[in-house]
């Protein structure tokens, strides 16, 4: 590979940490341009019609959603495999997947970070505290019920660390973000597996550019991201004024 593959998207978006932790995991070069979908400008759209991130550039090459960008990965450069071999728990693997980007993406994204975070930080938009409550208490806690059931008392749920692992611990570093922590006693299969995924590198190392973007005014973050040695591309598509758009979702 004569170059460095290019990531477009925040470092706070779960659907770009997936990205991310897949690349850590399979120890593929790259580059990002961590630019929120709200100020992508011009050429990002004829990159992301849907404008949404992440989008992957490989050469030539332009793909758009996390998951076909995940897959692609995977195709790519085999090992680490991060899919189990056998079918049935490949299903399996991509549903969880698929629940995680989906309801969760849902519920945790939109229905709590969006609304307590980017609405009120981005946009000077209040926060609908309704629809947080709801989310929060009612539908939130489905998913954790479901996960609950299913997730490994120890280790990962396929054996290796897979892409269900990864999209689930991804998305629910969002709600900590809003100072949302899975209690526990409650479910503590779920917390214990959150902690595992949440303390291996490359989680931990997207961790400190994370906290750094929350902190810090978007029109600074790459500067910011620059002096703390992120792997930056030397231009940006972040250009432009902040304004909703076709954006949900990864």
């Amino acid at each position: 590979m004569s170059e460095p593959l290019t990531i477009i998207g925040n470092y706070i978006s779960p659907y770009v940490r997936k990205v991310l932790v897949c690349l850590e995991l399979k120890g593929i070069p790259y580059r990002i341009d961590p630019i929120a979908p709200f100020v992508g400008d011009a050429e990002f759209s004829r990159l992301s019609p849907l404008r949404r991130i992440p989008v992957l550039r490989d050469g030539d090459l332009v793909l758009n959603d996390s998951t076909v960008i995940c897959e692609y990965l995977q195709d790519r450069f085999p090992q680490p495999s991060l899919y189990p071999a056998d079918p049935v728990k490949r299903a399996q693997a991509r549903w969880l997947e698929e629940y995680a980007d989906s309801y969760l993406g849902d519920v945790i994204v939109w229905r709590m970070f969006f609304q307590k975070g980017v609405r009120r930080f981005l946009f000077n938009e209040g926060t609908d505290e309704d629809v947080v409550r709801r989310a929060r208490d009612e539908e939130l806690p489905v998913a954790l019920d479901y996960l609950e059931a299913r997730l490994p008392v120890a280790g990962w749920l396929f054996g290796d660390i897979s892409i269900a692992d990864i999209s689930i611990a991804a998305l629910f570093r969002n709600a900590v973000f809003v100072k949302y922590h899975v209690d526990a006693q409650r479910w503590p299969r779920t917390a214990a597996f959150l902690a595992r995924a949440w303390a291996l590198p490359p989680f931990l190392a997207l961790a400190a550019y994370e906290e750094r973007t929350l902190r810090t005014p978007l029109p600074e973050q790459r500067a910011v991201l620059a002096e703390m040695g992120a792997p930056l591309t030397d231009t940006t598509c972040g250009n432009a004024a902040p304004r909703y758009g076709v954006m949900r979702l990864g």
